[in-house]
């Protein structure tokens, strides 16, 4: 005992703590009461002398104890940044807290199904999900009905950023990432059913799984890796880079092969096999650019074909779709000068 305040005081203390922890949630969702929170703001500052603030705290703790049993509380009438009122024993039961409803939000999604194994032709399947009961991106519906109702369904999803662009797809007729796409909600967006397809004029493995062996084929072509030969190196590890060339990256490095724009492309559609497509061409560039490489010249040789660059129409459907808000056709286009030349 040291200052009127005993050990058993603080036990009472820590056991009344631990009751306000076991109370319901939706006792603690309303607060913890006015004379709990008189008590909070009166508390000594703990500056100093630590028996002295649990003193303080023993002191308050019995204070307002009696008080503090979930039959005692109610919800603080009024704006939601209030906290609890703490009403005494005798006080009705009948102003208790109402119970929630639930208000549903339903809209229809139309998923392409495709199933080998079956031997059924391509079909549009579709769902109902609630969105009051569900996350607000695409990918969020996707695993609800995977979760909940079709466990049938494949996609691929892997980071849910906008890191990986693993989940790809084309939603509601425009290319785009499933973790960075919102669900259209309110009115006439509402109403409609969102359709969700695989990357157009992709081979399809399965459902919304497309075959991606060409297009990483395409990018393995383009030799996507420094090559710094016999550049002059710092203590013989790295090869010196200036800020502004360091720069010249910007807006090319930040590519993450997820295809979306190069299955916009009306000119890929067509000549897929022979035509590299706007992300290769873009990561193509990425290197011709660096400073740091000493392959520039070849690399632009290699790019010299009427199939592998020319085919690109600057129809500019690469860079409306991006997820990474990139512009492949600028990149393409400063290929093309580069072969002229003209190296920026």
């Amino acid at each position: 005992k040291k200052g009127g305040v005993t050990w058993s005081d603080l036990r009472l203390a820590q056991s009344v703590l631990q009751s306000v922890l076991k109370m319901s949630a939706r006792t603690l969702t309303a607060g913890l009461g006015s004379a709990f929170r008189r008590a909070l703001t009166s508390w000594p500052a703990p500056a100093g002398n630590a028996l002295h603030h649990a003193n303080g705290c023993a002191h308050n703790f019995k204070t307002v104890a009696p008080a503090l049993t979930p039959s005692t509380v109610q919800p603080f009438p009024g704006s939601a940044g209030r906290a609890l009122q703490v009403r005494s024993s005798s006080a009705s039961a009948s102003s208790a807290m109402p119970d929630l409803v639930h208000e549903e939000d339903p809209k229809e999604f139309k998923i392409y199904r495709w199933d080998p194994d079956q031997g059924d032709k391509p079909r549009m399947q579709s769902y109902t999900v609630d969105l009051n009961d569900c996350g607000p991106m695409i990918l969020d519906v996707l695993l609800k009905i995977k979760d909940e109702q079709d466990s049938t369904l494949s996609f691929r999803r892997s980071c849910r950023e906008g890191i990986c662009g693993s989940c790809a797809m084309n939603i509601d007729g425009s290319n785009g990432l499933a973790c960075l796409t919102r669900v259209e909600r309110g009115g006439s967006a509402a109403a409609s059913a969102s359709t969700i397809a695989p990357l157009p004029h992709m081979f399809v493995v399965k459902d919304l799984v497309v075959d991606m062996a060409n297009f990483y084929a395409q990018y393995k072509s383009v030799k996507p890796w420094l090559q710094s030969g016999d550049a002059e190196k710092v203590d013989g590890k790295e090869v010196f880079q200036s800020k502004e060339d360091r720069a010249k990256l910007d807006g090319l490095y930040e590519c993450i092969l997820c295809a979306c724009c190069s299955t916009s492309c009306p000119s890929y559609w067509w000549n897929s096999d022979k035509y590299l497509g706007p992300a290769v061409l873009l990561q193509a560039y990425r290197w011709i650019i660096d400073s740091r490489d000493q392959s520039t010249d070849e690399r632009i040789k290699q790019l010299d074909d009427a199939f592998k660059l020319y085919r690109c129409k600057t129809i500019m459907n690469c860079a409306k779709v991006c997820p990474k808000g990139l512009n492949p056709g600028k990149a393409i286009a400063k290929i093309k000068k580069a072969h002229h030349g003209h190296l920026e």
